[in-house]
């Protein structure tokens, strides 16, 4: 009798995580043939996966990273996988407000399309400070991503129709801005919510002031995925979460769908502003939907980064 329980205890563990990691697939077979698509942190993760996806549907895919080493060796296994050799790479430091004007200047130089562009790169939950003094997840998070599209903006109406695609994350719902401190740096996890949180506000608002200019924009949550965020923590905090993912977590291949999703799709482009999750339009709290909230965040984030 204890053999039988534990044979069924076991069936049906089995089928609820295989529950909890079953997602949606992108479908629609759109090509992107003479598109270029900008891919923030494309060289691992979700934006690889996503680099090799909008690669295989004859995309011109830039990826911009910090690591120029890892980019080139991610550049050759985009290649490999898209069968693609339009893939290239960029030097790209968002925790660096002059690292983001230089690749800006010179991505406008070279580059005379710009019809995706994806804020993928994101810092985990680390109590760490930017080189201008912002904690590392708001910085990063939300700041870098704001002045990269803000300067590439220009570019993406010229492209128009062209598309913003911001990985945000559903556990924005744990917490609330707050205008007094939005550096705040102290509970890391509370600090990552706010920062995706941050997130979604400058998606809806990108969507509400490029409304009617040919320039959508998305917010996904893309699932919890497989990825190397744990490498910013200790040896045994990536043994153990390790060991969590592989029960839990979707790859990041399946992860990066709704990226696609939100790429390719004309039904997305109906939703500018929309919340994305497993290739479908899904609901916010409300206070995730606070038009004045996203506004204030806007102007806020303007003089944070000094953009005129």
């Amino acid at each position: 009798m204890y053999l039988l329980y534990t044979i069924i205890a076991s069936l049906v563990s089995f089928l609820v995580l295989k529950w909890m990691k079953k997602r949606k697939y992108c479908t629609d077979s759109k090509r992107l043939d003479g598109k270029t698509v900008l891919i923030t942190g494309g060289n691992s993760g979700i934006g690889k996966e996503t680099a090799i996806a909008l690669a295989n549907r004859g995309a011109r895919v830039i990826i911009a990273c910090r690591d120029v080493e890892k980019a080139e060796k991610a550049v050759r296994e985009i290649k490999f996988r898209s069968h693609s050799l339009n893939v290239l790479h960029m030097e790209l430091d968002l925790a660096n407000l002059r690292s983001i004007r230089d690749f800006c200047k010179k991505f406008l130089q070279a580059e005379k399309r710009l019809d995706i562009l994806i804020n993928n790169a994101a810092m985990p939950s680390v109590l760490d400070w930017t080189d201008d003094g912002f904690s590392m997840c708001f910085g990063v998070n939300h700041l870098g991503h704001f002045l990269l599209t803000n300067l590439l903006l220009p570019r993406l109406k010229e492209c128009a129709p062209s598309r913003v695609i911001t990985l945000a994350c559903s556990i924005y719902k744990y917490q609330k801005l707050d205008f007094q401190d939005l550096n705040y740096n102290l509970l890391p996890f509370f600090t990552y919510s706010r920062s995706k949180l941050a997130n979604i506000y400058f998606s809806q608002e990108l969507a509400h002031i490029t409304e009617g200019k040919g320039v959508t924009s998305y917010a996904v949550h893309p699932g919890f995925a497989q990825s190397g965020w744990t490498c910013h923590y200790s040896f045994l905090f990536r043994i153990l979460m390790k060991a969590v993912m592989h029960m839990f977590f979707v790859s990041c291949e399946v992860a990066a769908q709704t990226v696609v999703y939100c790429a390719v799709s004309d039904d997305a482009a109906k939703h500018s502003g929309g919340f994305f999750v497993d290739c479908k339009l899904a609901n916010l709290r409300p206070f995730a939907k606070d038009a004045g909230v996203a506004k204030k965040l806007w102007e806020a984030s303007e003089r944070l980064v000094n953009l005129s």
